[in-house]
């Protein structure tokens, strides 16, 4: 990033600095390309959200369809979309599915790993059912980008601070530009806004940066025996009953204390857990992603979300999980 505010100037200005803005930028977009494994094209954007209304509001394609999990942010931008059902392990009914896709061209918009849960979707699946009816899949993979492998899809949402880079920095893979009306005078035409360099550069570090596995398993070993103990006490790990649950989000039900009293009794210990998504978790409402699952109303109530990442330490999820049982056995 302190390369890009040295190399700042406008990227689309002619001119010999903004010639060389416009070199360093599009050379991290051949490295955002090469790290992902995307053989398709990136448009860069202040992040997750702006990508998802820039796919759900300027695809070719006809009716909208999104899983009943998906972040609020694709909600939100998809207000009038049909909502597809899950099972209650979080997995997309791809009965239901093959059904719905059966129009024009839709375009169906379903998260990689889920933001609260941690339960990855079977994009392969999804991908052949969505691409057998001619539709479009758009794959949210603000949560798996830098974790796991790009999936099959047209178009993707990638946000940098989720794997380690800057905020306020982002992008929309797309496969082919024709997949989408332009509108804007940046990125090909597709985007408005000047172009963040030190952003983008920071983002295709952090991107490179990424090791694999995300996190030493060694430093979740923790976890393990507060499941067992979580288990016991009569609480949920809802890892349980997910039909792929991944590593770094974990939702845990505490046996009494409700989800907002254990954000606050966590915050004075000083850890930071949330409530639902980390973007809606300042409301304590409900989480419309334990009720798509048919979570009971009062294990929701009871559940909070933890995550791990880059920078995690062990000895940071062991005091997780001391903390968590001081509170389950108060």
């Amino acid at each position: 990033m302190e390369e890009g505010f040295t190399l700042w100037a406008n990227p689309s200005s002619p001119h010999a600095e903004g010639r060389k803005a416009r070199a360093a930028l599009e050379d991290a977009r051949e490295r955002v390309k090469r790290a992902l494994g995307w053989e398709g094209e990136v448009i860069f954007t202040s992040g997750a959200s702006e990508a998802a209304a820039l796919a759900l509001g300027h695809a070719k394609a006809g009716a909208r369809l999104v899983s009943a999990v998906e972040h609020d942010a694709i909600l939100k931008a998809a207000l009038d979309a049909e909502r597809l059902p899950v099972r209650t392990d979080g997995a997309l009914d791809l009965e239901v599915l093959t059904e719905a896709v059966q129009r024009e061209r839709p375009l169906v918009a379903v998260q990689q790993v889920n933001s609260e849960t941690g339960n990855r979707q079977d994009l392969a699946a999804i991908a052949g059912i969505v691409h057998q009816a001619g539709g479009l899949l758009l794959a949210d993979c603000a949560q798996s980008a830098g974790k796991f492998a790009a999936p099959p899809c047209d178009m993707a949402i990638v946000s940098a601070h989720k794997f380690g880079g800057p905020i306020g920095i982002g992008a929309l893979l797309v496969k082919d530009f024709a997949m989408l009306e332009p509108s804007g005078g940046q990125e090909r035409g597709y985007r408005r806004g000047t172009e963040n360099l030190p952003g983008v550069l920071g983002m295709a570090a952090a991107l490179e940066a990424c090791s694999d596995p995300y996190v030493d398993p060694t430093i979740l070993e923790p976890l393990d025996a507060l499941a067992q103990a979580c288990r016991e006490t009569g609480g949920m790990w809802l890892s349980d009953r997910l039909s792929d649950p991944t590593p770094y989000v974990r939702a845990i039900a505490m046996p009494k204390m409700s989800g907002s009293a254990q954000v606050m009794r966590f915050d004075m210990a000083g850890i930071s857990v949330s409530q639902g998504s980390a973007c809606s978790s300042g409301t304590m409402k409900t989480s419309h992603v334990l009720q798509a699952m048919q979570v009971e109303p009062d294990v929701a109530d009871r559940t909070i979300r933890a995550s791990f990442g880059w920078n995690t330490t062990r000895e940071e999820v062991e005091r997780f999980a001391e903390v968590w049982l001081e509170l389950a056995k108060a």
